[in-house]
Order: C-alpha cells, then sequence, then structure tokens
C-alpha cells in the first residue's frame, strides 16, 4: 500500500516501536507486579503494540472493512480506557496522556479516511506502485479527496508533529523515560508521515 522505500523504512520503525512496547510489557510481567488491573503504562504499551502491528500491516496490504472497523473499535476502547487517568494527571503526564489519546485519535481517523484519502488512485494499484487497493476497492478510483478530508488529515498530521515534538523534549528533560520517549517519538512521526504518504 506504500510505496518502495516507505514500505521498507516504516516497516522497521514500527518493528522497533512494537519491540520496545512488547518487551516493556513483558518487563512488568516478569517482575511479578500483581496490581489490580492495568497501569496505564500497560495501556499505553499495549496501545503502540497493537498499533505497531497494524500500522506494519497497512503499509504492504489491503485489509478487509470487517477487519478496518474492528480496529477503530479497539483504538476507541484503549483511547477510552486512558481518559479517566486525565482527572488526577498533573503537567507533563498530563500531556503525555493527551498525547496517546491524540495519537489513538490518529490512528482511528487513518482507518476511518483510507477510501477519502487515496481518493483518486488506482485502487487496484499493487504495493509496488504509489498505494494498494484498500477496503476492498476492486478497481474504482474515488475522483479526489474532498477539501474537508485534507482539512482534518492536515490536522493530525500537525497533532502528530506536535506529539513528536513533546517527547523530543522528554526525552531531554527525564533521563528515565529515554527508551520509551523513543518509542512515542517513532510511533507520532511514523504516523504522521504515514498520513502524509496517504494523503500524496
Amino acid at each position: 500500500m506504500i510505496a518502495a522505500p516507505w514500505n521498507v523504512i516504516l516497516t522497521l520503525l514500527f518493528v522497533v516501536t512494537a519491540v520496545i512496547c512488547f518487551a516493556g510489557l513483558a518487563d512488568r510481567s516478569r517482575r511479578g507486579r500483581r496490581d489490580a488491573g492495568l497501569t496505564d503504562s500497560d495501556l499505553i504499551d499495549i496501545t503502540h503494540g497493537i498499533m505497531s502491528v497494524a500500522m506494519i500491516v497497512m503499509t504492504w496490504w489491503t485489509v478487509w472493512d470487517a477487519v478496518t472497523w474492528a480496529q477503530v473499535a479497539i483504538f476507541a476502547i484503549l483511547a477510552l480506557a486512558l481518559v479517566p487517568s486525565l482527572r488526577g494527571a498533573r503537567g507533563a503526564q498530563a500531556v503525555d496522556l493527551v498525547g496517546h489519546i491524540v495519537l489513538d485519535a490518529a490512528m482511528i481517523w487513518m482507518l476511518a479516511a483510507m477510501p477519502l484519502l487515496m481518493a483518486g488512485m488506482d485502487m487496484s494499484e499493487d504495493a509496488g506502485g504509489a498505494h494498494a487497493g484498500h477496503h476492498g476497492g476492486g478497481g474504482v478510483a474515488i475522483e479526489s479527496t474532498p477539501v474537508w478530508v485534507d482539512v482534518v488529515n492536515a490536522v493530525f498530521i500537525a497533532l502528530c508533529v506536535a506529539a513528536t515534538v513533546w517527547w523530543v523534549w522528554r526525552s531531554f528533560r527525564s533521563s528515565h523515560h529515554r527508551i520509551h520517549s523513543l518509542c512515542h517519538i517513532l510511533m507520532a512521526a511514523g504516523m504522521g508521515w504515514m498520513l502524509i504518504l496517504m494523503n500524496g
């Protein structure tokens, strides 16, 4: 779905984010944590781990409508699960949580708006071309992307850029979370770039 060399570059990027997130989950589990329920760190790692896998799939293959909307539901649930934590969050922690919720929203947008973002392209084109088919396009080409879609997409790209800058700043301010800050930097930047490529 994404043309070379970006399909390879983005795949490698999201493999790194998936490894960091799943390793974080495994490490907490190995330490024998016995909390009641999932922590925010668990939810964030689960979210970005699943998101990384989903983005790798989207980079290479067409996704059926049912699978797409199942993913939309999953990311909506994961985003809503972080909202209660905003009540007690302050300062950088609150901005972090908002950033993760924003990335969930951007992922939902990417999944739901894919046919419109790719309007005007040959939806039967294979992965070696500009974009491959999505949502069972079957060679149907939508004439053009509506202006409102371009505007909303630009807003999400700007939010991804803002999140990237935020976590770059966080990585310099805190020496305790640099690996996860790197993960979040790569995730936000990779998502923003995918939105640009899909709307190209």
